[in-house]
């Protein structure tokens, strides 16, 4: 391995610091409260989706002042924001109420044929359907309908803190390896399908069919583990609107369909994005207020990640090669944990002469353990972002969410390694 350079070291040591106060956001929502003069910065760096935007500018002030201004904004300009500009044009999309409404009548739809009482089905739906649509709709907008879908429903009552974490921890599970049916849904598929030639039947074949189990036997264990607490789900939310258009559903959908199609381009989407949010507002009667507050500050968690994260592949990329096909699954899955799962895959595509199963056993890795963090994959700040005020204190703890997630995280292992 080579020598570190300095502001390697530093990257990496920020990282690390990052890492924690994610753990760690209780803390300053505790001193917000106790030192109310300075309540204001400790409730920022109390919110989670604020935490690697702000280390990731003080590694911009370390490399400013080390390495001057023209290698800090080259370095800043070689980084690739695509995701966090897709995670916020399709979170403010997908969060509309005629999307919403679609899903949801979609949703019920098929609950009304599951032989199921109506809040169980509605609840298996949304963490098994809405999870496997994320193969087509990308796992960004199947994680926004899903949480939505929750917060209207599941939490629009006082339901126990199990059920919270235990819902949590499978839609975060199951949105990763639920966008594994083709190439282009899951952020650490798509960092290597392109350069591996996996299409969407190599993907089925290897990784669909097995995640699809895992899935539905995550969402039906979890379904009947709180079927006591399930039965106000299956009533119809209060429709403050009566029923929207159909012209106004199709636009919205249009909309959302292209910009998944462009997503890989972000002047198209950000483009179309634009001329959406002009329809939004000629039409503000159809509308409910645009999340674009939540989709701003996962964007912002994201872009931070994206920058703290350009300068982890001097550690991580031995830490990876040095393992055999089998170790990679379990080092990939528990590594993903401390770092976008992306990333991982993206280190294995730089690296020649892998072997299928080394290649295959790296992404089933990372898609597993996708669920144990809010950094784990790129979706989950945003299912964090609109769910966390139905929690304590406004705020997701990430041991809650490690604990509730290492049981669906479980099942996957299975599901890819036994299967």
């Amino acid at each position: 391995m080579n020598t570190p350079s300095l502001i390697q070291i530093i990257g990496a040591t920020l990282f690390g610091l990052a890492v924690l106060h994610t753990f760690s956001t209780k803390y300053f929502e505790r001193l917000a409260h106790t030192q109310p003069r300075h309540a204001g910065i400790w409730h920022l760096l109390g919110e989670v989706e604020v935490v690697f935007g702000f280390w990731a500018m003080v590694l911009m002030l370390f490399m400013f002042g080390i390495n001057g201004k023209q290698e800090a904004t080259a370095y800043l300009e070689s980084r690739n924001f695509t995701e966090p500009m897709f995670v916020f044009a399709i979170m403010v999309v997908a969060g509309t109420r005629p999307i919403l409404q679609l899903a949801g009548s979609a949703v019920r739809l098929i609950a009304h044929y599951l032989p199921l009482p109506q809040g169980m089905a509605l609840y298996f739906l949304v963490l098994a359907f809405v999870p496997l649509l994320g193969s087509f709709i990308t796992e960004p907008a199947a994680m926004t309908l899903a949480a939505l879908m929750l917060r209207d429903t599941l939490f629009s009552r006082e339901v126990s803190n199990k059920l919270k974490y235990a819902t949590l921890g499978v839609l975060f599970v199951n949105v990763s390896i639920g966008g594994t049916l083709t190439p282009f849904a899951a952020p650490p598929v798509l960092m290597v399908a392109a350069k591996w030639n996996w299409d969407i039947w190599f993907m089925i074949s290897n990784f669909g069919w097995k995640a699809a189990i895992a899935v539905l036997l995550n969402a039906g264990s979890a379904m009947l583990l709180f079927r006591r607490e399930l039965g106000h789900m299956g009533a119809r939310p209060q429709d403050r609107s009566g029923s929207l258009p159909a012209a106004v559903i199709l636009i919205h959908l249009i909309f959302l369909i292209l910009i998944v199609a462009f997503a890989h381009h972000p002047p198209v989407f950000l483009g179309l994005l634009l001329f959406f949010l002009g329809f939004a507002t000629a039409y503000q009667r159809h509308q409910d207020p645009l999340i674009l507050r939540e989709a701003l500050l996962v964007a912002f968690f994201l872009a931070g990640l994206v920058v703290l994260g350009g300068l982890q592949q001097w550690w991580l990329e031995p830490v990876l090669m040095g393992m055999d096909a089998n170790a990679v699954f379990f080092g990939a899955t528990a590594l993903t944990a401390i770092t976008d799962n992306a990333a991982l895959t993206y280190l294995g595509s730089l690296v020649e002469g892998l072997s299928l199963d080394f290649k295959t056993a790296l992404v089933a890795g990372a898609v597993t353990g996708g669920g144990l963090t809010l950094i784990a994959n790129a979706p989950n700040p945003a299912g964090a972002a609109i769910l966390k005020e139905k929690f304590s204190h406004n705020a997701i703890q990430p041991l809650g969410l490690l604990i509730a997630a290492l049981p669906p995280t479980l099942v996957a292992v299975l599901a890819f390694r036994l299967l």
